[in-house]
């Protein structure tokens, strides 16, 4: 696992515990900070079900001021803090550890700036078992893409990562998808707040 641009361009990183994680391959990260790259100067980034935090630490690495990472895994955050501390990036990372479904929330109303960019990864089952239902009265958009859309700005861009026989729906409350790609067995799902006169990313 690796930095593939940018400022930490080429740096290692620890990779996750275990075979449950499913680390983001080159192909799908490079897809992702290429469709997002104009969001990324200066931006508030937050990393949710973050892992060892690859997403977050590429998005620093090309740009954003600060990364907000969040997973309930400790060893993965002992990682994720290890990772950090290598990179030299610890002024411009905070980390939340804890049950993101309950504590989100909460995490997202005491920040002091709009996020420019929100990554959300969680894990495939979870992601199953919600789009099983209707997403509109799922828990997860009830206590996960509410606040998410709260604490967005108002061009900001949320990318949801889903299994790929199982895109994540067109309408996540407020959010409104805008793009879907499908790389082997992963789907990304871009999402803003819906807005008659936003074009696709």
């Amino acid at each position: 696992m690796r930095i593939i641009s940018g400022q930490y361009r080429g740096r290692r990183l620890l990779p996750p515990p275990g075979k449950v994680t499913r680390p983001m391959t080159d192909r799908v990260k490079e897809s992702l900070f290429s469709t997002i790259t104009d969001w990324l100067d200066g931006a508030a980034v937050a990393d949710l079900f973050c892992g060892t935090g690859t997403a977050g630490l590429e998005a620093l690495s090309r740009g954003a001021s600060h990364a907000w990472f969040a997973d309930r895994d400790r060893e993965a955050l002992d990682l994720l803090r290890r990772n950090i501390e290598t990179l030299g990036a610890a002024d411009r990372a905070t980390v939340w550890a804890g049950d993101i479904l309950r504590r989100a929330a909460g995490w997202l109303a005491d920040l002091d700036r709009p996020l420019d960019v929100v990554l959300v990864d969680p894990p495939y089952p979870l992601t199953r078992q919600w789009l099983a239902d209707d997403p509109e009265q799922a828990p997860l958009q009830r206590v996960l893409f509410a606040p998410v859309a709260g604490a967005l700005a108002a061009d900001g861009i949320v990318v949801l990562r889903t299994p790929a026989d199982l895109p994540g729906p067109e309408r996540l409350g407020t959010l409104q998808r805008r793009r879907h790609r499908i790389y082997g067995t992963t789907a990304l799902n871009y999402y803003q707040h819906a807005r008659d006169d936003q074009a696709e990313p």
